[in-house]
Formats: structure tokens, C-alpha cells, sequence
């Protein structure tokens, strides 16, 4: 049996623990940087760094947050990967490849708990709104949308933090409309899964059952918007090379995963119900 969050390893520790504080150094530079001199001369000495090391920071960083739960990788990540990439589209499509890496990963390791058709009402959700997402990515201002995403995201983790867990019975035409949504806010902020991680934690499943359901949803979005974004984007200026940035994500989803297995089903709600208020806190600094 694995042993409680509390007794984790100190190596794994001290990794989260370093995690969240270059994850926290790196916004407090960016955020700092019209305040005072000395932060903005911080945020120069990141920028002097070629871009990609710095990218590939974050994301190695923001995988082992986000795969502890399964999901919020893109949230966590795009406050200060926007920073750095100023166009949305690239922006995007830099996460949604990193997300790829983790979901992999993750997948690969829940493979004997997954089930095909509990998954499939949400994946099929998710597929027949794709395209509306992507098109509303490339028409929209990020603006109009995260604000709206980030409040909800807050408010639904604040309150689950603080009322009594009740469990919900579930239907399938639910399932095709929560699915439905994360198709839409899949493309908009590379981010399908709160949708659906919201719903599973409703329905009271264990940590391992919720995953197995969400995280295959989410590689099979993800994959799909990557392929919608080509289809309606100038194919010329969609840059396969950022693929490469699955392999910092995938590094930081095995430490990440770790954590995951020595959690105690308590425990791993309260970290998904933490990371809904940290993925609202994040689309809200964007």
C-alpha cells in the first residue's frame, strides 16, 4: 500500500516545494516588472535566456504540479508561457503539445484502469464542439472568455473546499454535454479537462477511476485539436518543432505521477479541488 501524502519522500518534496517556488519567482518577476527596478532587472535576466530553455522551464515545472491531479497543466503553465509568447495561436500550441507528453505518459500508466465506454460519452462531447472551440481561439480575444472561465473555476474549488463531499447520479446525455463544453474551452485555453474533472469528482469515484476517466479524455482532445488547428490554421505557419516540448512535460509528469500514487483518495480531492482555484487564479493573471 502506498504510504500518505504527509509521509512522501523527501526527494519528492523538496521537488514540489521547488516547483511551486521558481513557478511563483518567474510571475512575481513578470508581475513586478513595471513596479520596481530590482524585479524588472529580474524578468531582464529571463529574457536574456534563449527562449526555449526558459519555456522549457515552465513546462517541466508546470507538468509536475499538474499531473499530481491529472489535469490544469495549461492553466498553470499559460499566465507566464503568454509572457513569452505573445501570439496566442503559438502560445496554444505549445501547451497542447506539452499537455500531449504528460497525458501520454499518464495514460500509458492507467492503461489497466481505463474503461472505454465510461470515457466514451465525454470524448464524443468533445469532438462534435472541437471545431467551434478552435474557431472561436482564432476569432476571439483571450480576454473575452478567461475571466468568465477563471471566476467559475475559483468559486466551484472555494466551495467544494469548504461544504460536505455529496455524490451525484449521472446520466449519459450529461456526460455528451460536459463533454460538449470541454471540446469548446479545450481549444480556448488548451484546457479540456475541467470540465470533466469537475464532473468526476462530483460522481464520487476513487482517485484512479476519476483519472482513468479524464485522462485519456483529455490526450484524445488534445491530439484532436492539435489536428483541427492545423486544418484551419495556415497549415506554413503550424511548427511541428514544438512538439519537442513534450519531453520537459513528460519528465515533469513522472515526478508528478509519483505524488499521485501516494495519495490517499481525502487527499487527492482536496488537491483537485486546490487545483480548480489555482487554474482560476492562473487564467485570471493572463
Amino acid at each position: 500500500m502506498s504510504e500518505p501524502l504527509n509521509l512522501l519522500s523527501r526527494p519528492y518534496r523538496i521537488a514540489a516545494i521547488a516547483a511551486l517556488t521558481a513557478m511563483a519567482a518567474i510571475a512575481a518577476a513578470r508581475a513586478g516588472l513595471h513596479v520596481e527596478p530590482g524585479w524588472a532587472a529580474i524578468n531582464g535576466a529571463v529574457e536574456t535566456l534563449p527562449r526555449w530553455v526558459v519555456i522549457s522551464t515552465i513546462v517541466f515545472l508546470a507538468a509536475i504540479i499538474s499531473s499530481t491531479v491529472g489535469f490544469a497543466f495549461s492553466a498553470v503553465a499559460s499566465a507566464i508561457i503568454l509572457h513569452f509568447v505573445p501570439n496566442g495561436v503559438e502560445a496554444v500550441q505549445i501547451m497542447m503539445a506539452a499537455s500531449i507528453g504528460i497525458q501520454t505518459y499518464s495514460v500509458a500508466g492507467l492503461a489497466g484502469s481505463i474503461r472505454w465506454t465510461r470515457c466514451a460519452p465525454f470524448i464524443l462531447g468533445g469532438i462534435a464542439t472541437l471545431p467551434l472551440g478552435t474557431l472561436l481561439l482564432l476569432n476571439l480575444e483571450p480576454r473575452q472568455y478567461l475571466l468568465a472561465m477563471a471566476a467559475a473555476l475559483i468559486a466551484y474549488g472555494t466551495y467544494m473546499l469548504v461544504r460536505r463531499p455529496a455524490v451525484i447520479k449521472g446520466n449519459r446525455m450529461a456526460e455528451l454535454l460536459i463533454g460538449a463544453c470541454s471540446g469548446i474551452t479545450g481549444p480556448l485555453a488548451a484546457s479540456p479537462g475541467a470540465a470533466v474533472a469537475i464532473w468526476c469528482s462530483m460522481r464520487g469515484w476513487d482517485k484512479v477511476t476519476q483519472r482513468a476517466v479524464y485522462q485519456p479524455h483529455i490526450l484524445i482532445l488534445q491530439l484532436a485539436g492539435m489536428g483541427s488547428l492545423y486544418l484551419l490554421q495556415n497549415a506554413a505557419t503550424f511548427d511541428f518543432r514544438l512538439f519537442g516540448y513534450a519531453l520537459p512535460a513528460l519528465a515533469g509528469a513522472v515526478i508528478g505521477l509519483r505524488a499521485f500514487q501516494a495519495m490517499t483518495d481525502v487527499q487527492f480531492q482536496r488537491a483537485i479541488n486546490l487545483a480548480m482555484i489555482a487554474s482560476g487564479l492562473a487564467l485570471a493573471l493572463k
